[in-house]
């Protein structure tokens, strides 16, 4: 029961601006959490911080150690990013458009508004306030747009919508004199990026680029002004008129008292005494198109430019040479960044959920990552516990690898909303049931559709199964309320059940025999006999329409939820209700921003849509249309734990109570949209929410996403459980850390029982000790203190009620330590001595034997990967030491 939050998948990008750290590691919004994907070993996981809303701008300090991110609400958050740990929070007054580390990383600048502030950026120590802020500017007559740092942290280059790049310099000169910032003028548009540019040997900066949204580049160069400092434009000087600094302050000479203008050092503010003008100005030629995003990297020289029609281009600097122009899409570029080396660049794609790392020289993919376009309606784990599949309102299936979060293949033959998933018992075949009237079947060796199964007339399919043989496929219906039964070889229609009078929306095998459980909404739920050809064995009628069933993992219990927000047990073979759980009030969701009613007194959503046993049946899952996350006791008929999606405020259906200064004579304030500095000229916004759902009589709420679970697996090792939620797939796993959970503990045990015992050479008695204790290292430690000529005997030593425990570690150490053939003679010695007792408890020991199954299989396919790789070198070494 000791879960917690894992990985997020299903979406791999949701808007912002991607960042590259460490040069190899991807850090990308999703929502209102941040994904890492490493890029080397071809990992993503997500960080178990959340922030209240949608994250818009993330900035990573130079040594990779923290986290910036700002959400749509200004409200930022500092995360220890190696620890993943949240160390300071701060709200700014004003829209963040862009926040950036200086490249010391002491300092850190913030576009809010029309302010560009410079914090101290906080350290490890604790403070009691430890964003102090050093200065702002308040040069800007429209919204910042763009920034960009010095190396030597002074100055910065900062865009802004009133058509203008200043350079700004942070610190006082000579005296404390303040110098006005330079500004660069000429733009017919907004500025969307500006860039320092350095002399590769002096690593000064030289020159500088500015990025426009009409598609021009304009490229600025410096030159140092050897006069007296007095820029152009400046007042001829008033005889007998003392001089003045920016401030007003009069400038006295120490020396001897005359006043005169003080000279600027050169090492200090070497920008402030020269010159910029404009070398020239060229343009994308990209038509109608606008640029949406863009990055400069000093040590190339180049320019990438992301623009609205999908399409990027690679430019060479100072001479404007374009090294590539490609399209990688139909929507807009959204984010576009280089790697520190320069020979990556990440593009992204808010509304289609597309993530992309290209390698510019060899033109090939590091990463092309795409998430679900819609919600996802349904998951499937396989049998091993390594693979997960969802469906999706994209007429898409994708099959994702647990272990490292990565989609490996997209099955897209489908032409309506996947609404059901189920994988073989093989685990090399996966089916899927669409609103298409298909039914399909996909070959993952093969990456194919190898069988199709329809029916005379069209249906539309909302449910799916198979039995335990994988001879028989059963599907149910939304149209015709009928279930249909398929052969799996020959794809043939063995028989059509009727008796249901509303859609058929879950079915279910049972795990012990062919009785095939399921239920209606007509207040129903079904036993049918389908090798018999009987029909219906059995009815249990109920009050309210029962929205799904589920059968415990041994076969002697159904669970089934109605509309009231109940869960009613069944015993399947007497026919009898055995208990009743009432979860309305747990299930209670969250207030919309339409509704009329509270909370407290809307009866929306207060019932559960899905349910999912744990792997030994002891305990239930259910969720709903709520933000919550229901575990219950089933024996105990008890809540143990409730898991909160998100607190994401993005979302419809996560506060309780709404705040009524945010209503107007209009409706709400958050579904009004005033803000038109992302659609001027036909460009859309960032996010997904443009669908059309905000024309009139779509949808209530103009298509703004109600949080809500439509589905819950159990993997069948039972350490993790999946969940389709609004915001994407989340897995949650148990919690690896340590928890101090004895199971037989008395007065003599204890760590140093346990030192003591291998000391005196008593592997045996150690390790009963640390199974006793239930911790973790010591364990291990004693697993490995046994030698492999006594390990049949330690290993007939262990009591039964111990074997699980043990199971669970070594599974654990086959995952994660390299000595592959003591762990497996470990397993080995162990299934021989104890054999008859794990065969017969085999539904308690279930979890940890499919854990154990699930890390020697992964096991035997890197070893067969290898060796197959490997077969020709083996062959080649063998003929040639025939040869000699």
């Amino acid at each position: 029961m000791n879960f917690r939050f894992q990985n997020l998948l299903g979406a791999p990008y949701r808007g912002g601006n991607a960042v590259i750290s460490s040069n190899t590691v991807l850090l990308s919004p999703v929502g209102n959490r941040v994904a890492v994907t490493d890029l080397l070993k071809s990992e993503t996981s997500t960080l178990p911080v959340q922030s209240s809303s949608n994250v818009s701008r993330i900035a990573v300090s130079p040594d990779a150690t923290f986290l910036l991110a700002v959400d749509d609400r200004n409200r930022c958050l500092f995360v220890n990013l190696r620890r993943r740990a949240l160390l300071h929070r701060i709200t700014f007054k004003h829209r963040v458009a862009a926040v950036e580390f200086s490249p010391d990383g002491a300092l850190i600048a913030v576009a809010a508004g029309k302010l560009v502030q410079i914090w101290r950026s906080p350290a490890f120590r604790r403070e009691y306030f430890p964003f102090e802020l050093v200065r702002t500017f308040a040069d800007f007559d429209a919204k910042i747009t763009a920034l960009d740092w010095s190396p030597d942290s002074d100055y910065l280059i900062v865009g802004s919508k009133d058509l203008t790049a200043r350079i700004l310099c942070l610190k006082k000169l000579n005296g404390g004199v303040k110098k006005r910032p330079f500004l660069l003028l000429g733009h017919r548009d907004s500025v969307v990026g500006s860039f320092f540019g350095v002399n590769s040997k002096t690593n000064r900066v030289c020159k500088a680029y500015t990025v426009t949204r009409d598609c021009y580049l304009f490229s600025w160069g410096f030159s140092f002004d050897d006069g007296e400092g007095e820029g152009e434009g400046s007042e001829p000087p008033s005889p007998g008129t003392p001089e003045r600094d920016v401030e007003g302050n009069l400038e006295v000479s120490e020396s001897d008292g005359v006043r005169k203008r003080k000279k600027i050092d050169g090492e200090e503010g070497y920008l402030s005494r020269g010159k910029w003008e404009l070398l020239r100005k060229d343009g994308f030629m990209q038509g109608s198109a606008k640029v949406t995003a863009c990055d400069y990297h000093r040590g190339l020289d180049m320019v990438v430019v992301g623009f609205s029609n999908g399409v990027f281009g690679l430019y060479q600097m100072p001479d404007f040479v374009c090294i590539h122009l490609l399209s990688i899409s139909r929507e807009k570029i959204t984010t576009a960044v280089f790697n520190e080396l320069g020979n990556w660049l990440a593009f992204g794609c808010a509304k289609l959920g597309q993530l992309l790392v290209w390698e510019w020289r060899s033109e090939s993919y590091i990463l092309k990552q795409q998430g679900h376009y819609f919600d996802v309606n349904c998951v499937a784990y396989s049998p091993d516990s390594q693979l997960l599949a969802t469906g999706a309102d994209d007429n898409k299936v994708k099959v994702w690898t647990l272990s490292s979060g990565f989609c490996f293949v997209t099955f897209s033959e489908h032409t309506n909303a996947v609404t059901a998933l189920h994988f073989m018992a093989s685990n090399n075949c996966l089916l899927s049931a669409s609103l298409d009237g298909t039914i399909r079947a996909w070959d993952l060796l093969r990456y194919r559709n190898f069988r199709t199964f329809t029916t005379p007339s069209s249906r539309q399919f909302v449910s799916l199964t198979a039995d335990q043989s994988g001879e028989v496929i059963c599907a149910g219906t939304s149209d015709s309320f009928e279930i249909f039964v398929w052969s799996m070889r020959t794809g043939r229609l063995l028989d059509v059940l009727s008796g249901h009078e509303a859609p058929v929306h879950a079915l279910m095998f049972s795990p012990t025999n062919a009785v095939l459980a399921s239920s209606s909404y007509d207040k129903t739920v079904r036993l049918w006999d389908v090798f018999d050809g009987k029909g219906t064995v059995e009815t249990f009628p109920h009050t309210h329409d029962v929205l799904t069933v589920v059968y415990r993992p041994d076969g002697r219990q159904l669970a089934c939820c109605t509309l009231d927000g109940q869960i009613h047990f069944w015993d399947p073979i007497d026919g009898l209700l055995m208990y009743t759980i009432e979860g309305s009030r747990d299930i209670a969701g969250g207030r919309l921003m339409t509704d009329r009613r509270s909370a407290a007194n809307s009866t929306s959503g207060k019932f559960f849509t899905a349910l999912c046993y744990s792997a030994d049946g002891s305990y239930i899952l259910a969720g709903g249309s709520s933000r919550y996350i229901c575990m219950y006791d089933v024996a105990d008929q008890v809540l143990l734990r409730r898991f909160q999606i998100t607190h994401n405020l993005s979302l419809d259906g996560v506060l309780d109570i709404l705040n009524s200064k945010n209503m107007t004579e209009a409706g709400p304030l958050d579904l009004i949209d005033d803000d038109n500095s992302d659609i001027e000229e036909g460009v859309d916004k960032q996010t997904r929410g443009k669908l059309g759902l905000d024309l009139p009589g779509s949808m209530p709420n103009r298509g703004r996403p109600i949080i809500q679970t439509k589905c819950l697996r159990i993997a069948p090792t039972g350490r993790s459980f999946v969940a389709a939620t609004t915001v994407g797939v989340m897995v949650y796993s148990v919690d690896e850390s340590f928890i101090f959970d004895p199971t037989d503990l008395d007065i003599n045990v204890t760590p140093e029982a346990v030192d003591e015992a291998l000391s005196e050479n008593q592997p045996s008695k150690a390790l009963i000790l640390s199974l006793r204790l239930n911790e973790d290292s010591f364990i291990k430690k004693c697993i490995f203190a046994v030698s492999p000529a006594v390990i049949p005997a330690v290993a007939t030593s262990i009591p039964y009620k111990y074997i699980q425990r043990l199971v669970e570690a070594l599974a654990d150490l086959l995952e994660n330590c390299p000595h592959l053939e003591f762990i497996l003679r470990w397993c080995q010695e162990l299934c021989k001595a104890h054999g008859n007792s794990i065969q017969q408890n085999s539904r308690n020991l279930l979890p940890s034997l499919k854990s154990l199954q699930k890390a020697i299989t992964r096991i035997h396919q890197d070893l067969a990967d290898t060796c197959s790789s490997n077969e020709y070198m083996l062959r080649y070494l063998c003929s040639s030491g025939a040869m000699k």
